[in-house]
């Protein structure tokens, strides 16, 4: 089950939200006022419902979701709780999280390439479980934010579940780093503004997925996934952007749905994309593309191998290894990861120490790089690889063809949403709002409610009516 799926949206959801307020009541009659949890009949419901979300897809690995909290559980409570062997309890759980994240998901990987050099090994041929890369990297983050000191140990098996299995995050992230929303699983609170604020932002993703992301991977569909041979260079080139754009939409919407969901249940999830293609470098990209996964290995890998403080060049080098095969058991993504980790390293020393180089030429220069890493991630058949970049360069049987023409007049409105929405039109409009209002707060916000409503709807009355029928609405990041 997706979020932009007519069932989740019509049967799954408003069930869920009924529940909700009912464990609201609940906890609002059946809690004391000076007690230290006043969200336990809330977080049973959400617990629940997470479960069945998860299970939709795939039932038996609730199993495995729900041994690999227990032993996260169980090794806080060893960090927690001891005082010689603290270390020894965090090394034991965070093997367990990586072992069943190697299990499950490069086991199959191993074993074929194991078997391509000459050691004959059998393929397990395991089904990756929906979300594993998301979980566990969560499971890590807990384990060393409680050994790290810097969130409290989780006592009760049921709340740890809750923050592993929360089902607005569960599949395809934000990563949500357990320091940041430890004191909302147990003490949280909601009006008015946050569900309206929430609702707000899950339209805005609903529309990005929906409306934008799923119209943009029929025509990189067209180009990228049939015969290549029969594209032009003109085809290649819009095949690729339009899969830069889709994967933008695509995971951008899916945050926002995800982050909007939880602030209507009173969780505050971080920002993970802030206008990625506005960017003036590579480095600045990724400071702005799926920024959860960036702080995450900041955090817990780069900085704890030395940072910028010794070897930083093979730190860089680690983490974007790590960060590629963190996308996908392949050779395509950790070529992916590298080739951003050599432009990386290589910024270090040049652009960004270089003030006087116009922003409009960094601003090119960044862009044409991300396409071009798109183009990586897309292939995982070298061979058919291969093949698209020697056409993207121009090895075509032509260079131009009438299927592109078609596609980008047929199509212009849809591109042109698509790079007016990458900028950051939200804040233009905000500011120019302040800007005419002035000091008429209460005008403001009477017309930015109007305003909100009337887009809510719209976005909803379009997505819903593309949904009808649509056999195109996978999610990209469900895969990691």
């Amino acid at each position: 089950m997706v979020f932009s799926d007519l069932l989740f949206i019509f049967i799954f959801l408003p069930l869920f939200f009924l529940f909700y307020l009912l464990g609201w009541a609940a906890d609002k009659k059946f809690t004391r006022p000076a007690a230290a949890s006043n969200c336990f009949f809330r977080n049973c419901v959400l617990v629940i419902f997470s479960l069945i979300f998860y299970a939709w897809g795939e039932p038996v690995y609730v199993l495995l979701m729900l041994l690999s909290v227990l032993i996260n559980y169980i090794a806080g409570l060893g960090i927690d709780r001891a005082t010689r062997h603290r270390k020894l309890a965090l090394v034991l759980g965070l093997t367990a999280d990586i072992l069943i994240l190697g299990i499950f998901k490069y086991a199959g990987f191993v074993a074929r390439n194991l078997t391509a050099i000459g050691i004959p090994v059998a393929d397990p041929h395991i089904s990756l479980p929906i979300g594993i890369s998301f979980y566990t990297f969560q499971s890590i983050s807990y384990l060393v934010d409680v050994y790290r000191r810097q969130a409290p140990v989780q006592k009760h098996y049921g709340n740890l579940l809750l923050y592993i299995s929360m089902f607005p995050q569960l599949i395809a992230g934000p990563i949500v780093r357990y320091d940041l929303v430890a004191r909302e699983i147990q003490n949280r609170h909601i009006d008015a503004t946050d569900f309206r604020e929430g609702m707000f932002r899950f339209m805005i993703g609903l529309g990005k997925k929906v409306i934008l992301a799923n119209q943009l991977s029929e025509i990189a569909d067209q180009y990228l996934a049939g015969d290549l041979g029969s594209i032009s260079t003109a085809g290649a080139w819009v095949g690729l952007l339009a899969f830069t754009f889709q994967i933008f939409y695509d995971f951008s919407g899916y945050s926002d749905m995800a982050i909007g969901l939880g602030r209507c249940l009173g969780f505050h999830f971080a920002e993970n994309f802030r206008h990625p293609y506005c960017c003036t470098s590579i480095t600045d990209f990724w400071r702005r593309w799926h920024i959860s996964l960036g702080s995450f290995f900041r955090d817990y890998v780069y900085i704890p191998m030395g940072g910028n403080r010794r070897h930083q060049a093979i730190n860089i080098l680690v983490v974007w290894m790590l960060t590629g095969m963190w996308h996908g058991a392949e050779w395509n993504f950790i070529i992916w990861g590298l080739y951003f980790g050599v432009i990386v390293t290589i910024e270090k020393f040049t652009i960004l120490r270089w003030k006087h180089i116009p922003a409009v030429l960094l601003h090119i220069y960044s862009l044409i790089l991300v396409v071009l890493g798109f183009g990586i991630f897309y292939f995982v058949d070298f061979s058919r690889m291969t093949q698209f970049f020697n056409i993207l360069f121009g090895h075509a049987h032509q260079l131009y063809d009438f299927t592109v023409q078609t596609s980008i007049l047929n199509n212009c409105v849809l591109w042109l949403l698509c790079i007016v929405l990458s900028l950051p039109v939200y804040d233009f409009v905000v500011d120019k709002a302040h800007a005419i209002f002035g000091t008429h707060v209460v005008a403001r916000q009477n017309v930015a409610l109007a305003v909100r409503i009337v887009v809510s709807l719209l976005l909803f009355v379009i997505s819903v009516s593309l949904l009808i029928g649509a056999t195109n609405n996978a999610f990209i990041y469900t895969r990691f």
